[in-house]
């Protein structure tokens, strides 16, 4: 199973970008999903998850600009972001698991999506 992520790139402060997250290679159906992010020299981040019940958790740095959000039906996983700052560049990554919640962590996790503001 694998996880690929698209929808990253350039982005001027202020503005949007949509990450979506799909699984492919096999049998698995997202459930718990997160996304992290790691920027250059620091460690990487948890910045959202969705529970299977649809809980929905942010970290304090991008609540209120990011909203997590999952298709069971094309069984996929997104990440908008709105109001992008420059400390929002890093590698996005998404991270799955099959059970609804993740706390022993993520089954599988992504390759990773660049995701650069300029200010």
């Amino acid at each position: 199973v694998q996880l690929v992520e698209s929808g990253g790139g350039l982005v001027q402060a202020g503005g949007s970008l949509t990450l979506s997250c799909a699984a492919s290679g096999g049998i698995f159906s997202i459930n718990a999903a997160g996304w992290y992010r790691q920027a250059p020299g620091k460690q990487r981040e948890l910045v959202a998850s969705i529970s299977g019940f649809g809980i929905t958790q942010y970290a304090a740095s991008v609540k209120g600009r990011f909203s997590i959000s999952r298709d069971d039906a094309k069984n996929t996983v997104s990440l908008q972001m709105n109001d992008l700052e420059a400390e929002d560049t890093a590698v996005y990554y998404c991270a799955a698991d099959r059970h609804s919640n993740a706390t022993w962590g993520y089954e599988y996790l992504g390759q990773g999506t660049q995701v650069t503001v300029s200010s």
